[in-house]
């Protein structure tokens, strides 16, 4: 049965409609005929009645008496179709366009040793940073993405971009310690706002996830927030760390100067976010302060930001119809000019 539906919905043209679909209800009276057309036959409507058959029983049936129902069928078939017709069969072709207001998005992501702390599972903080970083670009589809590193020093790692692919491939590619020493985050912020100056975008965002307090650059991160304000770009500002208070485990890369070789020695460090400053950067350009205290909180909190920012898509849609009623129509009118001319001349009710 699934076949069989199956076919047939496969001969049904996609995008077919009826503009009076109502007068489909008019090909009930199909059967309605054929009920009648058989009770006629047994009741013996129009039959000659003879007293016996034995002069006629071995006479052979011809072809007129086997084809008797074709002028019949055909005139039901010409009604059928006459009826699609007057229901105006068309099929629709439609176009669909969209227009997308998106978002410019800048993520300043903090490369400082600090990051290494391995207080985060499943290594440490900027490994679950990138990755959290990851899943937040790979949703947002119809935004620009940009992304930039920072410690004491800023680095603009991509630009903003629709190529989601190549901005996760720029994410692949990061490592700690590349930026020097230090946290930078009113640098990091400036350099995130030269990139979104530019950007006609109704929305502009720059999201700043650091685990410290700002100790290096050139720039206030106060003085930043307020250009940040003035353009009208939102930060969402994000500090990640245990809040334990106490010391946590860093790795740091040590170079033995007799020998050359790099190895890696553990220290315990205490590194206080300035949740404070990070706080005031947030209300003063309209953001938000996240506080990330393990890999799930910051997940949640990226999860957060990406409901909070949404992209506005506005879909038209068009349909154009084209009448095929012609389809329909000529073949019924010559089913029923087959079925007066089988009846006239092919199989005639009264003889000649």
């Amino acid at each position: 049965m699934t076949g069989l539906r199956a076919l047939a919905l496969s001969l049904i043209p996609p995008g077919l409609s009826f503009r009076d679909p109502l007068l489909l209800l008019l090909l009930l009276l199909i059967p309605l005929a054929i009920v009648l057309r058989i009770l006629s036959e047994r009741r013996g409507d129009g039959a000659l009645v003879v007293p016996t058959l034995a002069h006629v029983s071995r006479v052979p049936s011809t072809w007129r008496v086997r084809l008797r129902h074709l002028p019949f069928a055909l005139a039901l078939l010409g009604y059928a179709g006459l009826v699609v017709s007057l229901a105006r069969p068309r099929l629709g072709l439609e176009r669909t366009e969209s227009w997308t207001e998106g978002v410019d998005i800048f993520i300043a992501l903090d490369a400082s040793g600090s990051m290494a702390a391995e207080d985060f599972r499943p290594k440490n903080r900027f490994v679950v940073a990138k990755a959290c970083a990851r899943k937040f670009i790979e949703g947002r589809s119809s935004d620009r993405v940009g992304l930039l590193v920072f410690a004491g020093r800023s680095r603009t790692v991509s630009p903003l971009t629709t190529d989601r692919g190549m901005v996760l491939d720029r994410i692949a590619g990061l490592k700690l310690g590349d930026q020097g020493d230090g946290t930078a985050i009113g640098l990091a912020l400036g350099n995130a706002l030269a990139r979104l100056k530019p950007s006609k975008a109704k929305s502009r965002v720059i999201v700043l996830v650091t685990d410290g307090a700002n100790n290096a650059g050139e720039i206030d991160p106060d003085t930043a927030a307020g250009v940040a304000k003035a353009l009208g770009v939102r930060v969402y500002t994000v500090g990640v760390g245990t809040d334990t208070g106490g010391p946590v485990d860093i790795p740091i890369p040590f170079r033995d100067p007799e020998t050359g070789r790099v190895t890696e020695r553990r220290i315990k460090a205490k590194v206080d976010v300035d949740e404070a400053l990070l706080q005031r950067i947030a209300n003063v350009t309209g953001g938000r302060f996240f506080r990330a205290t393990d890999a799930q909180g910051l997940t949640e909190t990226f999860a957060t930001i990406d409901k909070l920012e949404k992209s506005e898509i506005k879909t038209t849609k068009y349909t154009r119809f084209r009448e095929v009623f012609p389809l329909a129509a000529r073949p019924a009118a010559a089913c029923l000019a087959l079925a007066g001319l089988a009846a006239l001349f092919l199989f005639p009710v009264t003889p000649r």
